[in-house]
């Protein structure tokens, strides 16, 4: 029965961790969030107020528009921002270290290799993310 519950045990605890170490920095990033849509409904609250004491409002310039569908601090964005952080973190490629061997198609598209096969000695390895449209 042990010996059944280990790679599930290890998987468990391995995304428990990347909980544990994302979630100041996901909580830092949702205060953020909540302090810029404050701010803005601040600014708005605060123009409103001086737009009646006034006789001639003023003009924004970009213009203050806050409502309930373009704020930054909702469900769908803490949602969005989570799974960025998570990504990130269990990514295989890091900088300075060595980069992942991945499979990669070649141009004759007939078979699967990796990425180092084409590494010859002495020689750097350029792997170019383009289109030639």
């Amino acid at each position: 029965m042990l010996h059944h519950a280990g790679p599930h045990t290890s998987k468990l605890v391995k995304q428990v961790a990347a909980c544990c170490l994302l979630l100041p920095r996901f909580l830092l990033t949702a205060l953020m969030l909540w302090l810029l849509d404050f701010q803005c409904i601040r600014r708005k609250v605060l123009l409103s107020a001086r737009e009646q004491e006034e006789e001639t409002p003023e003009r924004d310039d970009p213009p203050v528009c806050v409502s309930d569908s373009n704020r930054m601090c909702t469900v769908e964005s803490l949602r969005a921002v989570w799974h960025g952080q998570k990504l990130d973190y269990f990514k295989s490629a890091h900088l300075g270290c060595p980069a992942p061997n991945t499979e990669v198609v070649p141009l004759d598209g007939q078979r699967l290799c990796r990425l180092l096969d084409f590494c010859q000695a002495h020689r750097p390895l350029i792997v170019n993310f383009g289109s030639c449209t």
